[in-house]
């Protein structure tokens, strides 16, 4: 008998089940002795030997549905080779799992610390298969990965409907989008939503660049704008500072719960203007798939299976000028795809006149 572990880790997002369903419903079509073995909340269930046996039912009428049936928890990298408090080796623990249960590979449904850990069990003589997960699109090796459209629809619909209480209230609104470290949801829900603004790690902002764009606005006769923030934008002042002097300064803020709320105070002082901040927060993660997600996560699924099939292990399954591809995990790990600020599409937004916050200020951003 056929037996493939599989589990999903990290951050959840809203088309795990329906990847799952992909990778199930294409080794139930090839063969007729294979068993999946689901392991409960990601890393930890096959550390710790929490699984269940599935059946094909459990993957029906998941397509649709958001987060994930096997649940999910994060186990940062770092800790991996740490034992636990029990003492237990986590890494021996995973193969031990694996070599109990006499598994034919390992599908790994997870973003950049999860492909990390794929990887190191790669490393470790396991057979692993990667699928990129994360609403982010920041693994490198992919194009695009599950979860992230559905996540720009979200978040563009937050702006969307910003504009209508901006727009009658004569405000400036800051929509706070989730990417800690890269700006591809922020980029992309920022630009289908319209916004005069955006703002995304890959480029510092000037506080005196984002109100000169706010003040011609108002010399055009806009009287209200809209901001995208990434919640991980960063002032041209913070880039210059190091990991460490930046994490004490962050621990010692205690005025602002983020940076946008930080970045609407400045606008108020030095304008005048009423800023709001909104921030969809987790919402950005839930619900449904989107129907580009549903047609993805398939594929990869399928894709999947058929390498587990070919004996193809330790890819992630990839998708590359829009056909299905893989990357060696080695390759993946620790690598993260950021915006490049020369690349085409921050071009194209500058010429539909939208600022990044580092244009240089025609004039003092006093009042």
């Amino acid at each position: 008998m056929m037996r493939i572990g599989m589990l999903t880790s990290g951050g959840d997002c809203q088309s795990l089940n329906a990847t799952m369903r992909g990778v199930a419903k294409a080794l139930y079509e090839m063969y007729d002795d294979v068993e999946i073995i689901g392991f409960e909340d990601g890393y930890k269930g096959l550390i710790y030997m929490n699984y269940r046996i599935m059946q094909p039912e459990d993957f029906s009428g998941i397509l649709t549905e958001g987060g994930t049936i096997l649940g999910t928890s994060r186990q940062p990298f770092k800790l991996m080779r740490v034992h636990d408090e029990n003492d237990l080796d986590k890494v021996e623990a995973m193969k031990h799992t694996y070599k109990k249960l006499r598994l034919e590979c390992l599908v790994v449904l997870g973003g950049n610390g999860s492909q990390k850990t794929a990887n190191l069990l790669r490393e470790e003589g396991l057979n692993v298969i990667g699928l990129p997960k994360t609403i982010d699109n920041d693994l490198w090796g992919t194009d695009m990965t599950f979860g992230f459209q559905s996540a720009v629809d979200i978040a563009t619909n937050a702006i969307d409907c910003i504009h209508t209480t901006a727009a009658s209230h004569s405000r400036v609104f800051i929509v706070e989008v989730m990417g800690h470290r890269v700006g591809w949801l922020t980029l992309n829900a920022g630009m289908a939503g319209g916004a005069d603004i955006i703002l995304i790690p890959e480029i510092p902002y000037d506080i005196n660049s984002i109100v000169a764009a706010l003040k011609k606005r108002e010399k055009a006769g806009k009287d209200f704008s809209i901001i995208a923030v990434a919640e991980g934008a960063i002032s041209k002042e913070d880039a210059g500072l190091s990991k460490k002097e930046l994490k004490k300064k962050k621990e010692s803020n205690l005025v602002y719960p983020s940076v946008s709320y930080e970045i609407g105070a400045q606008i108020e002082e030095r304008t005048g203007l009423e800023v709001r901040v909104t921030v969809p927060g987790h919402m950005q993660r839930g619900g449904a798939p989107c129907a580009y997600d549903r047609v993805l996560s398939s594929r990869l699924g399928a894709a999947a299976a058929k390498m587990i099939r070919d004996k193809e292990y330790g890819y992630m399954v990839a998708v590359k000028s829009r056909e299905i591809s893989k990357t060696p995990l080695d390759e993946v790990a620790g690598r993260l795809k950021m915006v490049d600020p020369e690349a085409s599409i921050i071009e194209e937004a500058r010429l539909l006149g939208i600022s990044f916050g580092d244009e240089p200020a025609d004039e003092p951003a006093g009042k």
